[in-house]
């Protein structure tokens, strides 16, 4: 067979085979995953999260996924739980534990041990019949058919389960809190993600000059205006300062490809007529999505009725928005 063909087929199995068991998941919520939410939704301590291999990668995405979204939480390793670690689980925390078996040695060893502190104990597992799943308080049924591996032993199936069931619990909490995009924000001031969940027009348009002529100017002070404010356009307002159009780099380009008779022209007779805008207290991010669905570089920032600035998408750029 075609290598890059045989290729391809294995991949689209994989895909299936794990497609396929997420959308099984949905059959098993059930009252534990409901009483699970509410557990936790009603917690004044924390979320500790266990696991060994593979089971502690997932552990540790679904910690950060439920501190970034207002369910705070740790982890802690089974196999390091028992040499100290412990000590971390205080007495109103709930304890996630996630395993594919359930029945890891690791595993039998910390649950007595949980159990003794008298911690509330969740089981995510792929086998409901095993000793975590017999002594949890609550059971996050993560049963797959097979792992994707053609051995059926590594594991991947089963952790892309978890992971995604992990997912529909945070999320699940999250709309029960009543977490906004600004609550996800104050976790995120960083990077381009936080900067399009804070960042307003209005954080952007400060340090320019606004580019502003009447209807009556000539096109001189229309190009010396901007060329001047460096914004490649200009507003034009009448004389109660009402905004009336924009002229841009490109409108001036068209006008001199049309006419020749560029004496006589005047601000009215170039601009582009009721532009786009947006108000100041807008996110920046959305300004972005303007100029993209409307295949533009810059938008007429507003105040109510008056002209505050431009934003120009290479102010986008800068913030790394974009």
């Amino acid at each position: 067979m075609n290598l890059a063909k045989n290729i391809r087929n294995t991949a689209a199995r994989v895909l299936q085979n794990e497609s396929n068991a997420i959308l099984k998941l949905i059959d098993y919520l059930d009252g534990d995953f409901e009483a699970c939410v509410e557990q936790i939704l009603n917690c004044k301590g924390r979320v500790v999260i266990t696991g060994v291999g593979k089971s502690a990668i997932i552990g540790n995405k679904m910690v950060a996924t439920l501190n970034s979204t207002g369910t705070p939480a740790l982890f802690m390793h089974a196999a390091d739980a028992i040499h100290g670690d412990l000590g971390m689980i205080q007495d109103e925390d709930i304890v996630l534990c996630i395993s594919k078996s359930g029945n890891t040695p690791e595993i039998k060893v910390l649950i007595p041990l949980l159990k003794k502190l008298g911690s509330k104990l969740v089981a995510l597992v792929s086998n409901t019949q095993s000793y975590l799943a017999e002594q949890a308080d609550y059971v996050l049924n993560a049963t797959i058919g097979e792992e994707a591996c053609p051995n059926n032993l590594a594991p991947t199936t089963s952790t892309t389960a978890h992971l995604a069931l992990g997912d529909a619990l945070a999320v699940c909490l999250l709309e029960a809190r009543g977490f906004t995009s600004e609550d996800f924000a104050k976790y995120h001031p960083g990077g381009s993600l936080g900067k399009q969940l804070y960042l307003r027009v209005a954080d952007l348009i400060g340090g320019n000059e606004v580019p502003i002529v009447s209807k009556e100017a000539g096109l001189a002070e229309v190009i010396l205006e901007i060329s001047g404010k460096r914004l490649g356009a200009t507003a034009v307002a009448d004389e109660g300062g009402k905004l009336l159009g924009i002229i841009t780099d490109g409108d001036l380009r068209r006008m001199l490809q049309k006419s020749l008779d560029i004496a006589s022209l005047k601000a009215e007779d170039i601009m582009t007529r009721g532009p786009k805008t947006i108000d100041k207290d807008e996110y920046a991010i959305r300004a972005l999505n303007m100029m993209r669905n409307h295949n533009i570089t810059q938008l007429v920032a507003m105040d109510g009725e008056n002209i505050a600035g431009f934003i120009h998408i290479h102010e986008l750029m800068k913030e790394g928005i974009v």
